[in-house]
Protein backbone atom coordinates (compact mmCIF):
# COMPACT_ATOMS: atom_id res chain seq x y z
CA UNK A 1 0.00 0.00 0.00
CA UNK A 2 1.24 3.33 -0.67
CA UNK A 3 2.18 5.24 2.66
CA UNK A 4 0.22 8.69 1.72
CA UNK A 5 -2.02 10.45 4.56
CA UNK A 6 -3.70 13.50 3.27
CA UNK A 7 -4.31 15.25 6.94
CA UNK A 8 -7.02 18.04 6.76
CA UNK A 9 -8.50 20.50 10.07
CA UNK A 10 -11.33 18.08 10.50
CA UNK A 11 -12.03 16.80 13.77
CA UNK A 12 -9.22 15.04 15.45
CA UNK A 13 -10.91 12.08 15.76
CA UNK A 14 -11.25 11.51 11.53
CA UNK A 15 -7.64 12.50 11.45
CA UNK A 16 -6.81 9.74 14.10
CA UNK A 17 -9.32 7.27 11.67
CA UNK A 18 -7.66 8.29 8.96
CA UNK A 19 -4.25 7.58 10.07
CA UNK A 20 -5.74 4.26 11.84
CA UNK A 21 -6.87 3.09 8.26
CA UNK A 22 -2.85 1.76 7.05
CA UNK A 23 -3.52 -1.96 7.36
CA UNK A 24 -0.46 -4.48 7.28
CA UNK A 25 2.36 -3.23 5.25
CA UNK A 26 4.07 -5.09 2.42
CA UNK A 27 7.88 -6.99 2.43
CA UNK A 28 9.03 -4.10 0.00
CA UNK A 29 7.53 -1.09 2.04
CA UNK A 30 9.19 -2.35 5.20
CA UNK A 31 12.24 -1.91 3.65
CA UNK A 32 12.22 1.80 2.73
CA UNK A 33 13.03 4.77 5.09
CA UNK A 34 10.06 6.44 5.85
CA UNK A 35 9.65 10.49 5.82
CA UNK A 36 6.09 12.40 7.32
CA UNK A 37 5.64 15.36 5.70
CA UNK A 38 3.66 17.57 8.18
CA UNK A 39 1.87 21.05 5.81
CA UNK A 40 0.41 24.21 7.14
CA UNK A 41 -1.60 23.88 3.83
CA UNK A 42 -2.37 22.04 0.63
CA UNK A 43 0.38 20.70 -1.17
CA UNK A 44 -0.80 22.27 -5.25
CA UNK A 45 -1.27 25.91 -3.33
CA UNK A 46 1.02 26.76 -6.23
CA UNK A 47 2.73 28.84 -3.40
CA UNK A 48 5.07 27.65 -0.28
CA UNK A 49 3.32 24.39 0.63
CA UNK A 50 3.90 23.20 -3.05
CA UNK A 51 7.76 23.95 -3.06
CA UNK A 52 7.86 21.42 -0.30
CA UNK A 53 5.91 18.87 -1.84
CA UNK A 54 7.82 18.91 -4.75
CA UNK A 55 10.94 18.91 -3.40
CA UNK A 56 9.95 16.02 -1.15
CA UNK A 57 8.75 13.95 -4.16
CA UNK A 58 12.13 14.48 -5.94
CA UNK A 59 13.90 13.44 -2.56
CA UNK A 60 11.52 10.64 -2.40
CA UNK A 61 11.90 8.79 -5.60
CA UNK A 62 16.47 9.56 -5.92
CA UNK A 63 16.46 7.87 -2.28
CA UNK A 64 13.59 5.67 -2.46
CA UNK A 65 11.66 6.92 0.33
CA UNK A 66 8.29 6.25 1.53
CA UNK A 67 6.92 9.35 2.60
CA UNK A 68 3.84 10.54 4.01
CA UNK A 69 2.24 13.91 3.33
CA UNK A 70 -0.27 15.82 5.74
CA UNK A 71 -1.64 18.69 4.52
CA UNK A 72 -3.79 21.14 5.77
CA UNK A 73 -2.70 20.65 9.29
CA UNK A 74 -3.81 23.01 12.12
CA UNK A 75 -0.83 24.85 14.24
CA UNK A 76 -2.05 23.24 17.32
CA UNK A 77 -1.76 20.27 19.14
CA UNK A 78 -3.46 18.33 16.49
CA UNK A 79 0.00 18.85 15.02
CA UNK A 80 1.86 16.54 17.49
CA UNK A 81 -0.33 13.91 17.54
CA UNK A 82 -0.34 13.84 14.17
CA UNK A 83 3.04 13.32 14.44
CA UNK A 84 3.07 11.28 17.24
CA UNK A 85 1.17 8.85 15.17
CA UNK A 86 3.44 8.86 12.31
CA UNK A 87 6.26 8.02 14.52
CA UNK A 88 4.34 4.99 15.80
CA UNK A 89 3.11 3.99 12.05
CA UNK A 90 7.00 3.86 11.49
CA UNK A 91 8.63 7.04 10.25
CA UNK A 92 11.82 7.95 11.01
CA UNK A 93 12.10 11.59 9.55
CA UNK A 94 9.52 14.44 11.05
CA UNK A 95 9.48 17.29 8.60
CA UNK A 96 7.27 20.44 9.59
CA UNK A 97 7.19 22.91 7.18
CA UNK A 98 5.80 26.32 9.11
CA UNK A 99 7.30 28.34 12.02
CA UNK A 100 3.35 27.80 14.11
CA UNK A 101 4.73 23.92 14.62
CA UNK A 102 7.65 24.71 15.93
CA UNK A 103 6.64 23.74 19.67
CA UNK A 104 4.44 20.95 18.80
CA UNK A 105 7.40 19.46 17.34
CA UNK A 106 10.06 20.19 20.02
CA UNK A 107 7.76 18.35 22.32
CA UNK A 108 8.28 15.46 19.86
CA UNK A 109 11.16 15.38 19.45
CA UNK A 110 11.75 15.44 23.16
CA UNK A 111 9.53 11.85 23.45
CA UNK A 112 11.45 10.23 20.61
CA UNK A 113 14.78 10.24 20.71
CA UNK A 114 15.13 7.76 18.25
CA UNK A 115 13.88 10.17 15.22
CA UNK A 116 14.78 13.21 13.75
CA UNK A 117 13.12 16.20 12.97
CA UNK A 118 13.48 19.16 10.72
CA UNK A 119 11.80 22.53 11.16
CA UNK A 120 11.56 25.05 8.25
CA UNK A 121 12.05 28.43 9.56
CA UNK A 122 12.27 27.26 13.44
CA UNK A 123 14.10 28.83 16.19
CA UNK A 124 14.44 25.75 18.62
CA UNK A 125 16.96 22.94 18.06
CA UNK A 126 17.80 19.70 20.04
CA UNK A 127 20.28 16.47 19.36
CA UNK A 128 17.77 15.35 17.00
CA UNK A 129 16.24 18.63 15.80
CA UNK A 130 17.43 21.14 13.31
CA UNK A 131 16.17 24.11 11.91
CA UNK A 132 16.30 25.73 8.04
CA UNK A 133 15.87 28.74 5.95
CA UNK A 134 17.49 30.72 3.49
CA UNK A 135 18.88 33.95 3.36
CA UNK A 136 15.84 34.50 1.54
CA UNK A 137 16.23 38.56 2.19
CA UNK A 138 18.66 39.18 -0.53
CA UNK A 139 17.10 37.74 -3.23
CA UNK A 140 13.87 40.14 -1.42
CA UNK A 141 16.65 42.99 -2.28
CA UNK A 142 17.06 41.84 -5.64
CA UNK A 143 13.45 41.70 -6.59
CA UNK A 144 13.02 45.23 -4.66
CA UNK A 145 15.21 46.44 -7.40
CA UNK A 146 13.06 45.72 -10.13
CA UNK A 147 10.16 47.20 -8.10
CA UNK A 148 12.31 50.05 -7.75
CA UNK A 149 12.43 50.17 -11.49
CA UNK A 150 9.02 49.52 -12.47
CA UNK A 151 7.07 51.64 -10.33
CA UNK A 152 5.77 54.96 -12.17
CA UNK A 153 3.48 56.16 -8.68
CA UNK A 154 6.38 55.59 -6.54
CA UNK A 155 3.99 53.56 -4.32
CA UNK A 156 4.50 50.01 -3.96
CA UNK A 157 2.13 47.55 -1.90
CA UNK A 158 3.61 44.55 0.28
CA UNK A 159 1.20 42.05 1.50
CA UNK A 160 2.14 40.46 4.43
CA UNK A 161 1.31 37.62 7.03
CA UNK A 162 2.39 38.42 10.32
CA UNK A 163 4.54 41.19 12.05
CA UNK A 164 8.13 38.81 13.17
CA UNK A 165 11.56 38.80 12.64
CA UNK A 166 11.17 36.58 9.05
CA UNK A 167 9.08 39.21 7.44
CA UNK A 168 10.35 42.30 8.48
CA UNK A 169 13.14 40.76 7.24
CA UNK A 170 12.07 40.45 4.04
CA UNK A 171 9.97 43.71 3.86
CA UNK A 172 13.20 45.52 4.85
CA UNK A 173 15.78 43.69 2.06
CA UNK A 174 13.01 44.77 -0.35
CA UNK A 175 12.52 48.36 0.42
CA UNK A 176 16.51 48.62 0.59
CA UNK A 177 16.42 47.14 -3.19
CA UNK A 178 14.00 49.76 -3.88
CA UNK A 179 15.85 52.74 -2.84
CA UNK A 180 19.13 51.43 -4.02
CA UNK A 181 17.14 52.86 -7.80
CA UNK A 182 14.38 54.63 -6.70
CA UNK A 183 14.73 56.71 -3.16
CA UNK A 184 11.58 58.64 -4.00
CA UNK A 185 9.10 55.31 -3.78
CA UNK A 186 7.96 53.71 -0.53
CA UNK A 187 6.76 50.79 0.50
CA UNK A 188 3.29 50.37 2.04
CA UNK A 189 2.01 47.71 4.44
CA UNK A 190 -0.86 45.54 4.76
CA UNK A 191 -0.99 42.43 7.14
CA UNK A 192 -3.01 39.49 6.99
CA UNK A 193 -2.90 37.92 9.98
CA UNK A 194 -2.52 34.51 7.79
CA UNK A 195 0.17 32.58 6.01
CA UNK A 196 -2.94 30.92 3.44
CA UNK A 197 -6.56 32.36 3.92
CA UNK A 198 -7.39 33.91 0.65
CA UNK A 199 -10.80 35.71 1.72
CA UNK A 200 -8.46 37.74 4.16
CA UNK A 201 -5.40 38.31 1.67
CA UNK A 202 -7.67 39.53 -0.65
CA UNK A 203 -9.22 42.35 1.90
CA UNK A 204 -5.28 43.37 2.64
CA UNK A 205 -4.84 43.60 -0.78
CA UNK A 206 -7.77 45.68 -1.58
CA UNK A 207 -7.16 48.36 1.67
CA UNK A 208 -3.55 49.17 -0.18
CA UNK A 209 -5.33 49.69 -3.35
CA UNK A 210 -7.72 51.78 -1.73
CA UNK A 211 -5.33 54.00 0.10
CA UNK A 212 -2.38 54.47 -2.10
CA UNK A 213 -1.71 54.61 -5.86
CA UNK A 214 -0.31 50.99 -6.18
CA UNK A 215 1.23 49.96 -9.18
CA UNK A 216 3.70 47.35 -8.35
CA UNK A 217 2.64 44.78 -5.33
CA UNK A 218 4.94 41.87 -3.58
CA UNK A 219 3.62 40.34 -0.97
CA UNK A 220 5.06 37.44 1.99
CA UNK A 221 1.47 35.12 1.98
CA UNK A 222 1.05 31.47 0.58
CA UNK A 223 -2.20 32.87 -0.93
CA UNK A 224 -2.81 33.67 -4.54
CA UNK A 225 -5.54 36.03 -4.22
CA UNK A 226 -3.56 39.14 -4.26
CA UNK A 227 -1.51 37.80 -7.95
CA UNK A 228 -5.51 37.58 -9.23
CA UNK A 229 -6.35 40.93 -8.02
CA UNK A 230 -3.14 42.73 -9.21
CA UNK A 231 -3.34 41.15 -12.58
CA UNK A 232 -7.05 42.23 -13.07
CA UNK A 233 -6.12 45.54 -12.38
CA UNK A 234 -2.90 45.87 -14.21
CA UNK A 235 -0.83 45.88 -11.48
CA UNK A 236 2.60 44.57 -11.46
CA UNK A 237 3.39 41.67 -9.46
CA UNK A 238 6.31 40.90 -7.61
CA UNK A 239 5.63 36.77 -6.80
CA UNK A 240 7.21 34.67 -3.73
CA UNK A 241 7.82 30.71 -2.98
CA UNK A 242 7.27 29.84 -6.36
CA UNK A 243 7.34 31.00 -10.13
CA UNK A 244 3.76 31.70 -11.01
CA UNK A 245 4.80 33.78 -14.32
CA UNK A 246 2.72 31.25 -16.83
CA UNK A 247 -0.50 31.85 -14.87
CA UNK A 248 0.12 35.91 -15.07
CA UNK A 249 2.22 36.47 -17.77
CA UNK A 250 1.07 39.63 -18.64
CA UNK A 251 2.35 41.10 -14.95
CA UNK A 252 4.21 38.97 -13.37
CA UNK A 253 7.90 40.30 -13.17
CA UNK A 254 9.61 38.27 -11.25
CA UNK A 255 9.75 36.05 -7.80
CA UNK A 256 12.17 34.96 -4.88
CA UNK A 257 11.53 31.57 -5.38
CA UNK A 258 12.54 27.98 -3.12
CA UNK A 259 14.21 25.13 -4.43
CA UNK A 260 14.31 22.98 -1.15
CA UNK A 261 15.58 19.64 -3.00
CA UNK A 262 19.25 21.04 -2.60
CA UNK A 263 18.70 20.91 1.33
CA UNK A 264 16.12 17.87 1.36
CA UNK A 265 18.44 15.68 -0.67
CA UNK A 266 21.44 15.84 1.29
CA UNK A 267 20.26 16.25 4.41
CA UNK A 268 17.88 12.91 4.83
CA UNK A 269 20.95 11.25 3.04
CA UNK A 270 23.02 12.53 6.32
CA UNK A 271 20.23 11.19 8.40
CA UNK A 272 19.90 7.66 6.42
CA UNK A 273 24.13 7.54 6.60
CA UNK A 274 23.27 8.13 10.72
CA UNK A 275 25.32 11.29 10.14
CA UNK A 276 22.95 13.80 11.70
CA UNK A 277 23.37 16.91 13.73
CA UNK A 278 21.08 18.87 15.63
CA UNK A 279 21.74 22.57 14.10
CA UNK A 280 20.21 25.92 12.77
CA UNK A 281 20.68 25.63 8.90
CA UNK A 282 20.80 29.43 7.66
CA UNK A 283 21.76 29.17 4.16
CA UNK A 284 22.96 31.77 1.48
CA UNK A 285 22.20 32.12 -2.19
CA UNK A 286 25.65 29.39 -2.61
CA UNK A 287 23.27 26.72 -1.73
CA UNK A 288 21.08 26.63 -4.06
CA UNK A 289 17.96 26.62 -2.11
CA UNK A 290 16.60 29.62 -3.42
CA UNK A 291 17.19 32.05 -6.73
CA UNK A 292 15.43 35.05 -8.17
CA UNK A 293 13.26 33.26 -10.70
CA UNK A 294 13.71 34.12 -14.60
CA UNK A 295 13.24 37.65 -15.17
CA UNK A 296 9.88 37.86 -17.51
CA UNK A 297 9.47 39.85 -20.61
CA UNK A 298 7.99 42.46 -18.72
CA UNK A 299 11.51 43.53 -17.51
CA UNK A 300 13.34 45.60 -19.03
CA UNK A 301 17.29 44.58 -20.25
CA UNK A 302 18.56 47.67 -18.47
CA UNK A 303 17.03 46.03 -15.29
CA UNK A 304 18.42 42.68 -15.71
CA UNK A 305 21.86 44.44 -16.08
CA UNK A 306 21.46 46.22 -12.75
CA UNK A 307 20.01 42.93 -11.11
CA UNK A 308 23.05 40.67 -12.43
CA UNK A 309 25.76 43.28 -10.85
CA UNK A 310 23.64 43.34 -7.60
CA UNK A 311 23.66 39.49 -7.54
CA UNK A 312 27.07 39.24 -8.33
CA UNK A 313 27.91 41.18 -5.62
CA UNK A 314 25.82 38.89 -2.97
CA UNK A 315 27.10 35.90 -4.57
CA UNK A 316 31.44 36.95 -4.09
CA UNK A 317 30.55 37.79 -0.57
CA UNK A 318 31.59 41.08 -0.78
CA UNK A 319 28.49 42.64 0.13
CA UNK A 320 25.11 41.82 1.97
CA UNK A 321 22.08 43.61 2.36
CA UNK A 322 21.98 45.10 5.77
CA UNK A 323 25.97 47.08 5.50
CA UNK A 324 25.10 50.11 7.53
CA UNK A 325 24.57 52.93 6.94
CA UNK A 326 20.84 52.22 7.31
CA UNK A 327 18.41 54.18 8.53
CA UNK A 328 14.86 53.44 10.15
CA UNK A 329 11.49 54.89 9.06
CA UNK A 330 11.91 57.35 12.21
CA UNK A 331 15.12 58.90 10.97
CA UNK A 332 17.67 56.89 13.08
CA UNK A 333 20.73 55.13 12.64
CA UNK A 334 20.21 51.37 13.11
CA UNK A 335 23.57 50.33 10.83
CA UNK A 336 26.23 52.44 11.09
CA UNK A 337 28.76 53.22 7.97
CA UNK A 338 31.14 50.32 7.77
CA UNK A 339 28.96 47.78 10.19
CA UNK A 340 26.24 45.34 9.03
CA UNK A 341 23.85 43.30 11.50
CA UNK A 342 24.76 40.19 13.05
CA UNK A 343 22.81 37.01 12.43
CA UNK A 344 20.96 37.18 15.53
CA UNK A 345 19.81 40.39 14.84
CA UNK A 346 18.25 39.87 11.27
CA UNK A 347 17.07 36.42 12.72
CA UNK A 348 15.38 37.75 16.28
CA UNK A 349 15.28 41.38 16.24
CA UNK A 350 13.62 42.84 13.35
CA UNK A 351 11.39 44.94 15.16
CA UNK A 352 11.82 47.94 12.66
CA UNK A 353 11.44 49.31 9.33
CA UNK A 354 14.09 51.07 7.28
CA UNK A 355 13.58 54.59 5.22
CA UNK A 356 10.88 54.12 3.32
CA UNK A 357 8.63 51.83 4.67
CA UNK A 358 5.49 52.76 6.03
CA UNK A 359 3.19 50.27 8.51
CA UNK A 360 -0.45 49.18 8.00
CA UNK A 361 -2.58 48.26 11.05
CA UNK A 362 -0.99 44.86 12.19
CA UNK A 363 -3.47 42.13 12.88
Amino acid sequence: MKWTILASTIALAMIIGMLLMFGPETQDNETKFRVAMIMAGLRNDHSWNETHYEAIKKTEKLLNLEVAYYENVPIDSTAQTIMEQAIQNGAKIIIANSFGFGEQELAVARNHPEAKFLHATGLQTATNLSTYFGRMYQLRYLSGIVAGFKTKTNEIGYVAGFNISEVNRGINAFALGVQKVNPNAKVYISWTGSWTDESMAADATRDLLDRHNIDVLATHVDALSPYEIADDKGIWIIGYNRDNARRFPEHFLTAPVWRWENFYIPKIREIMQDKFEGKSYWLGLESGIMELSDLTKNVEDTIRQVVEVEKHRLTQGKFDVFYGPIEDNQGNIRVGEGESMTDDAMLNQFDWYVKGVIDGIKP
